[in-house]
């Protein structure tokens, strides 16, 4: 060769190196470490070196007159590595700052978009495939998609004198049964409530249960009001009435307010 094997690791890396001096260059390889860490440093540029034309890196290999051309070269590719990796840190971070704010986005929308599941269910009768039901306090229902929903359905609603709990309820129809979107205020805890449906038959079905805090749903401490959902395999016209119950400790059960249909 013309310099030093250890001379020829950007030559070899770039394949400049003819057929007899890259062999030689490799057996020299095999038992020099710094060439072959070199070399190892040379892996990730050589896409950048490969812009450099074939006289270019010949001139430079015959270049006997400056033995340290090689080793500047070699440093100011380093020192372009180091900014090219910089660089790609700044996008990298840049990155992970745009898509951790579009995940969060997609996470507040798919929360937001989702009902929350319905606590307590206990039917005491085979019922309708379930739905995504809702449970939540919100304010007083202004029409169609009490329950979390967009659904139509008939309206009706009750207030009892005795309890003055009030509910407002939409039933949908569906073609296992029917779907009961319903809302309820004046209704004061700590207490354990269910929804019943009872058929003209003389059937009835539990359908939903919930637990009431202390400060209550649509109450004086708590204004916001409660919406549910819920599903029965009774079709509507089979449905006498619906009748939110409060249930003790031991079972008993007594109602709050009755809907009649």
């Amino acid at each position: 060769m013309s310099r030093p094997d250890h001379m020829d690791v950007a030559a070899y890396a770039l394949g400049v190196l003819d057929e007899q001096d890259t062999e030689r260059f490799e057996e020299h390889l095999a038992t020099c470490w710094a060439c072959a860490a070199e070399l190892e440093t040379m892996v990730p540029v050589v896409g950048l070196l490969s812009d450099i034309d074939g006289e270019t890196m010949m001139a430079l290999e015959q270049t006997a007159t400056d033995p340290a051309l090689l080793d500047r070269t070699l440093g100011a590719v380093r020192a372009d590595r180091r900014r090219t990796r910089f660089r790609q840190m700044l996008a990298t971070a840049a990155a992970v700052v745009v898509f951790g704010g579009l995940s969060g986005y997609g996470f507040v929308s798919v929360t937001d978009s989702e009902p929350s599941p319905l606590a307590g269910s206990t039917p005491s009768a085979p019922s309708a495939p379930s739905e995504p039901a809702t449970i939540g306090p919100t304010a007083p229902p202004s029409g169609p998609g009490v329950g979390g929903t967009e659904e139509e359905g008939d309206q009706v609603e009750a207030t009892d004198p005795t309890t003055g709990v009030q509910t407002t309820m939409f039933l949908v129809k569906r073609e296992y049964g029917t779907r009961i979107n319903f809302s309820l205020r004046k209704l004061p805890g700590p207490r354990t409530c269910r929804l019943v449906v009872v058929r003209k038959n003389g059937s009835t079905e539990v359908v939903s249960s919930w637990s009431v805090p202390n400060d209550g749903y649509g109450t004086n401490t708590r204004p916001q009001g409660l919406e549910l959902s819920a599903s029965t395999s009774a079709l509507a016209e089979e449905i006498k009435q619906l009748q939110v119950q409060s249930v003790d400790a031991t079972g008993v059960a007594s109602p709050l307010v009755t809907v009649p249909l």
